[in-house]
């Protein structure tokens, strides 16, 4: 059978497809919100037309084969085995997420996070009555750093019962490496902290890069930890509301059954088990050439931007298809600078500031979409911030 050739250049409209990144005006272009424009592989799509061939979309069952894939590809691509009875399906990982945050702790309790991080940790804590701890990161010469000494005092505090970890973390692309992962792990412990791990973008890493799971930096680790982990980023099919939440421990996993059926979060979609299990089982060649072509594009923002200006720094980062650009010597809150560029370019990108702490002078962009609108952001970038600067 030849090598599938996987097209990532051509452009699909969306725009009428009640899709949320592009109900926007028309001339304007959005690379902000967290998904790509490339289409399903097509091996995904063939699957779900075969389901919808089939013409029923009744109640589905969680069949041996989802478990299988799971295991499978964390085995295969991370080096890690999961048991079958540690996995249990969910809708979403921001659903599982706040079911957890609800089960694992009480009002008016701390939740700890590292800012800058993911905006919606914030509401999802916030809007369950508890209280946000932010652990803000140390950003030095490009790179950030966990500030240990302000994580332990943080952890320490008598309020603190979970953490939050991005892992890799999303907005600055950061892989945490074993031994990061193992001093985390150990100080939750030391606190008696439980961990949510979230790591729906693991799989979404440059090439010759891999990630490693929480769960598996140590037994420590496994022992207090809830790790969500889903198909949907890495394959561009969020809509299709497929997640997995994935706990060693036999009283968080309890405690995350109980929470999920609760809510009502558990049950799969029609095409959500077909989806995530061709997604791990036949995937695997789509998501390395999505992964060469999205480096690329990142690779070509990091150097348009070094070309244009010495003073604005595109941070390079090993993980996710976001970039995180350091705007600190024209602004120190970029609600203005993304404004203005929406108003004069179109260009739609993140302001910095919605992700916490530390992330105010900075923006985020998305560079996961064909070369040619790529190009066009990149323009529309430049030729803003050029404008802004007068």
């Amino acid at each position: 059978m030849p090598e599938r050739i996987y097209d990532f250049d051509s452009i699909t409209d969306r725009r009428s497809t009640y899709a949320s990144k592009w109900d926007i005006g028309e001339n304007e272009l959005p690379m902000w919100i967290a998904d790509m424009d490339y289409q399903l592989a097509p091996e995904i799509r063939e699957a779900l037309q075969r389901r919808l061939d089939n013409g029923i979309f009744g109640y589905t069952d969680i069949p041996d084969i989802w478990y299988e894939a799971y295991q499978n590809w964390w085995k295969t691509r991370h080096d890690f085995a999961i048991e079958k009875d540690w996995l249990i399906f969910t809708t979403g990982v921001i659903p599982a997420i706040s079911s957890a945050v609800r089960k694992l702790t009480t009002p008016a309790e701390n939740v700890l996070i590292q800012s800058p991080v993911y905006n919606i940790f914030y509401s999802t804590v916030r809007n369950q009555g508890r209280n946000v701890l932010e652990n803000k990161l140390v950003y030095r010469n490009g790179q950030y750093d966990i500030d240990w000494e302000d994580l332990e005092q943080k952890l320490a505090d008598k309020q603190t019962s979970l953490m939050l970890l991005c892992n890799p973390h999303n907005p600055v692309g950061k892989i945490w490496d074993l031994e990061t992962l193992r001093r985390i792990g150990d100080l939750c412990e030391k606190y008696g902290v439980k961990v949510i791990s979230d790591e729906i973008h693991c799989d979404v890493t440059d090439p010759g890069t891999s990630y490693v799971p929480f769960a598996s930096a140590s037994e420590t680790c496994a022992r207090i930890s809830v790790t969500c982990l889903a198909p949907t980023k890495c394959f561009n099919m969020a809509g299709l509301h497929t997640a997995a939440v994935m706990a060693p421990d036999p009283f968080l996993r309890h405690k995350m059954w109980r929470c999920l059926n609760s809510d009502d979060i558990a049950e799969p979609n029609a095409f959500a088990i077909d989806a995530a299990v061709t997604a791990f089982n036949e995937g695997g060649a789509w998501l390395g050439a999505m992964r060469a072509y999205t480096c690329e594009n990142k690779k070509r923002v990091r150097e348009a931007v070094a070309a244009a200006f010495s003073d604005v720094k595109v941070i390079d980062s090993e993980a996710t298809y976001l970039q995180w650009i350091d705007c600190s010597a024209l602004t120190d809150d970029t609600t203005e600078l993304t404004a203005f560029l929406r108003k004069e370019t179109g260009l739609i990108l993140s302001r910095g500031g919605q992700y916490g702490s530390g992330g105010e002078a900075f923006m985020r962009l998305n560079a996961a979409c064909p070369r040619a609108i790529l190009e066009d952001g990149i323009s529309r970038l430049i030729r803003g911030i050029q404008a802004y600067k007068g």
